[in-house]
């Protein structure tokens, strides 16, 4: 078989006629997904995407979504040193001709793809129903992110030309123009396409931005002339490399010019563009705060530190629910997420729901906490006004009043390793507590060798603490992080905690709260941010300061 071939797959039909989604993935920023394009995903039996865009689009897809690779590393391919490219068009008319329900995701826009025109034309000589779910195109979303508006009031001429495909007339034509002109190029090409421009009538000193990796966290601009752009990127170092292949997106005309720029340029100059953060939680467990670090414009990587098992004696952990059930309480205060889970996971094994709680008042710790109650179909009725801490939860706690409170006992489900300020506290406002232990924690397994390796070799800019376990657990379990790296804590005891073992603190959450945490890292980058450009300086990442690291990044 020829090793560019495409491999047969096998797609079972499950239906007379399939049907093909062409669906544009946009320029990279998985957030300009449309709504239609998520729907589509969502019910495709088949996803067959550009590799570029496989990421971006598979969160989206159902569990066990067939995704044929257009990619194939063979010898030959892999001797080459060039991934074989299967010929998408087949695999699309072979899973529609098996009945399957095919989502073809492209880059940018469907409209502005060539292969996916020639794949509607064969959808429709085929008879097999298709639509078209357009994108943002590339070459208008990145210019978009990079603070370069295509057009103003006047209505300025704008053209687009693909570098790659460019003929001489074309060039000539685009030339004459004064309008904007949009460049698709790559690195080591986009010096080669101004100096088409100036040969063909341009003036040297026309303004010229270069976007690289536009609408994500690694985008980076370069702002020139015509004349100087094959200069800056030599003085600048990104030439030669081999990254030079890469494909970028070159704004020429005066509304990419350094000033303008410098005004507009809004998602670069996020206050944590391009950090990556390191955050020693669980997904589950980091989710808002990874969402909240990304609106920075942060990486955020996640790294349990953690792992939750079940308490080694269940007993008490099954009297207090059956507790619950025949009202033996009138409080139950949940401590952590980790907690609602374990009762969420004994009341399935129960055979019960949320309804058991009628009648029993339930307080959370803190806003997450709240949210795991609610997503398990019970709202709170206590949560701390203000700190959202064991003490924060006792500022907020009702005294025992014999009148009002027919019973006196609470259920407290905790970790093996909790506190006892909250019990102390409650006992001393007059109730009974059951401390019953939920669930324990363990130091989690290490991180992969890459993880450990950025964690001690500075590839990470910024490490938020939320507790002083778990500044004690990553050091355990992946070492004490590099001096360049930015050290956030959550309050004055965890910062205690990492002095301790022997790491500066940048940063203190002026509350105990993971979301002012995420939030003064961000006062700080753009305090930082704002310092350098103060001082004349290039704006960079804390990991492009140690020793060894490239300047400039941009992978």
């Amino acid at each position: 078989m020829n090793p560019s071939s495409p491999k047969p797959s096998a797609f079972p039909a499950v239906a007379a006629h399939g049907r093909v989604t062409f669906l544009g993935a946009g320029p990279g920023d998985p957030g300009l997904l449309t709504l239609r394009a998520v729907e589509a995903l969502a019910a495709a039996d088949v996803l067959i995407a550009e590799p570029d865009v496989l990421d971006v689009v598979r969160t989206h897809a159902r569990t066990g979504v067939d995704t044929p690779q257009l990619t194939v590393a063979d010898e030959a391919s892999t001797a080459a040193g060039v991934p074989v490219i299967r010929d998408a068009a087949n695999l699309v008319m072979e899973a529609a001709r098996a009945g399957r329900r095919v989502v073809r995701a492209v880059t940018g826009d469907p409209g502005l793809d060539g292969s996916a025109a020639e794949e509607m034309l064969a959808c429709a000589t085929e008879g097999i129903p298709f639509e078209v779910v357009p994108g943002v195109a590339t070459a208008v979303g990145v210019p978009a992110y990079a603070g370069v508006p295509l057009r103003d009031k006047a209505g300025a001429d704008v053209r687009f030309v693909d570098a790659r495909t460019a003929s001489a007339r074309c060039w000539t034509e685009v030339g004459a123009s004064d309008g904007t002109l949009v460049v698709s190029a790559t690195l080591e090409t986009v010096a080669a396409a101004a100096a088409e421009l100036v040969a063909a009538g341009r003036k040297p000193d026309t303004p010229l931005t270069v976007t690289v990796a536009g609408t994500t966290t690694r985008q980076r601009t370069w702002t020139a002339t015509l004349g100087t752009i094959a200069q800056v990127f030599k003085q600048g170092k990104v030439l030669p490399s081999p990254e030079g292949a890469r494909p970028v997106i070159a704004v020429v005309g005066e509304h990419s010019s350094a000033e303008r720029r410098e005004d507009l340029a809004w998602f670069e100059s996020k206050p944590l563009f391009g950090w990556r953060v390191l955050v020693p939680r669980t997904k589950e467990q980091a989710a808002s705060l990874s969402d909240q670090l990304r609106s920075y414009g942060a990486v955020p990587h996640e790294v349990p530190t953690i792992a939750v098992e079940p308490p080694r004696t269940p007993q008490q952990m099954e009297r207090a629910v059956k507790g619950l059930v025949t009202g033996r309480y009138e409080w139950i205060a949940f401590t952590s997420v980790n907690a609602v889970k374990a009762v969420r996971e004994k009341f399935e094994e129960y055979g019960l729901d949320a309804r058991a709680f009628a009648g029993i008042k339930v307080a959370a710790v803190g806003e997450q906490t709240a949210a795991a109650l609610v997503e398990f179909g019970v709202k709170p009725d206590l949560v701390p006004s203000g700190e959202q801490s064991a003490a924060g939860l006792l500022e907020d706690w009702p005294p025992y009043d014999p009148v009002f409170d027919p019973i006196d006992r609470v259920f407290l489900p905790r970790a093996d390793i909790a506190t006892e300020t909250l019990v102390a506290g409650l006992i001393e406002l007059g109730w009974e507590v059951d401390d019953v232990t939920a669930y324990r924690t363990v130091r989690a397994s290490p991180p992969p060798a890459d993880t450990r390796e950025a964690i001690k070799g500075g590839g990470f800019d910024a490490v938020l603490f939320t507790s002083s376990s778990t500044v004690r657990n990553l050091v355990g379990i992946a070492g004490k992080p590099h001096n360049v790296t930015v050290i956030a804590c959550i309050g004055p005891a965890t910062a205690k905690t990492a002095e301790e073992h022997g790491l500066r603190v940048d940063v203190l959450s002026p509350e105990p709260s993971v979301s002012k945490l995420a939030e003064a890292l961000a006062e700080y980058g753009a305090a930082r941010r704002d310092a350098a450009r103060a001082a004349g300086e290039a704006v960079s990442r804390p990991s492009e300061r140690r020793p060894g690291a490239r300047r400039r990044r941009t992978t």
